[in-house]
């Protein structure tokens, strides 16, 4: 009924079903009523990517970090749209392509989230050279993706699997204590991967799917205590992930992970900045030596490998992973959708 009516309000035929909507969007198109965008969908290790590959907005040819200002400040509209319902779920990490500025780069990125602009995404980059494959762009071997917070190195290897060279990571500060309201003394370390980190060894919960509700609630009264306590990454940056380890579910993985995303959302796949600051913090205590792997699970099961390399007095992790293409699709956005944009928070 609502589609015939809407056909009939447009002046269409008087058709029905499938054949009524295609005439309303045909005539909604010669309209220019319609926007549209090219998104490629992916995930890695069970966590969303959409890329954008089409239609995205115009942020002009500053560096990426101003592109990222951008974006952030005139195009909120546009990132909720992508990332959110109707058209998605909280869990999604939006990557809109853009023209790198460096001549050795393929390709420019910024990562976006339900909550905001991400500085690096290490799943997203895993699912990004996915798709840049899927569309042709790119062969097997190096090559070179620019981010708001710097170059990353990635390989897509023969067999579909992605290694990238994160950006430089570190631990900030060791054995922080914040209190926690309703969990007491909660200990953690301070940890930059390409986003800041709060890592905790000892949860009080064991990092399983079935308890979900208890870890999501524990992590963000961790992340509201420290934002409350004033504990901060370096320059007064807001620590927005909180990471959980505990044992592997078997001898040949390392460890098992939880992580919080800044949206209230958690990460399905082993985060690749998360591992990567937990690579760095691993390092600083004398547990890893370069070129040793560490296997990472996610609390779903999936598995990222994890190595560091020592160039110029920075710690390098590189994380190795797999991306599946899962859509290929137009989003249509139509003016007369009072949710075009997203659902108002």
């Amino acid at each position: 009924m609502e589609i015939a009516a809407r056909t009939v309000a447009m002046g269409a035929l008087p058709f029905h079903g499938a054949c009524a909507l295609t005439i309303c969007i045909e005539r909604a198109k010669e309209e220019h009523l319609l926007e549209q965008v090219r998104v490629i969908d992916s995930h890695t290790g069970g966590e969303p990517t959409r890329t954008v590959i089409e239609g995205g907005p115009d942020l002009g040819s500053g560096d990426l970090q101003q592109r990222r200002l951008l974006f952030q400040n005139n195009h909120e509209a546009f990132r909720r749209a992508l990332v959110t319902e109707p058209r998605a779920s909280e869990a999604v990490v939006g990557a809109l392509l853009c023209e790198p500025t460096r001549p050795d780069c393929i390709a420019g990125v910024i990562f976006f989230n339900n909550s905001g602009c991400l500085g690096m995404c290490g799943h997203g980059t895993i699912g990004v050279v996915a798709t840049l494959a899927y569309l042709g762009r790119i062969q097997p071997g190096s090559h070179r993706i620019e981010t708001p917070v710097g170059v990353v190195g990635v390989t897509l290897n023969a067999d579909g699997s992605v290694t990238f060279e994160n950006v430089p990571s570190y631990r900030l500060a060791a054995a922080i204590e914040v209190e926690v309201p309703g969990y007491g003394t909660v200990t953690g370390d301070v940890a930059w991967g390409g986003n800041w980190f709060f890592l905790i060894k000892h949860p009080p919960y064991t990092i399983a799917k079935a308890n979900l509700d208890q870890l999501i609630h524990f992590t963000w009264q961790v992340r509201q205590a420290l934002t409350a306590a004033g504990i901060r990454g370096a320059e007064g940056a807001e620590i927005d992930h909180i990471e959980l380890h505990g044992p592997g579910s078997s001898p040949n993985v390392n460890s098992r992970n939880f992580v919080l995303c800044p949206g209230k959302e958690y990460d399905r796949s082993p985060c690749g900045t998360g591992t990567s600051a937990k690579l760095a913090c691993l390092y600083a205590e004398g547990l890893l030596a370069p070129g040793q792997v560490w296997r990472q699970e996610s609390v779903i099961g999936s598995i990222f490998e994890g190595r560091i390399v020592l160039r110029d007095g920075h710690l390098l992790p590189t994380i190795t992973g797999s991306a599946f293409i899962i859509a290929e699709s137009t989003l249509i956005f139509d003016p007369r959708d009072a949710f075009c944009w997203g659902i108002p928070a």
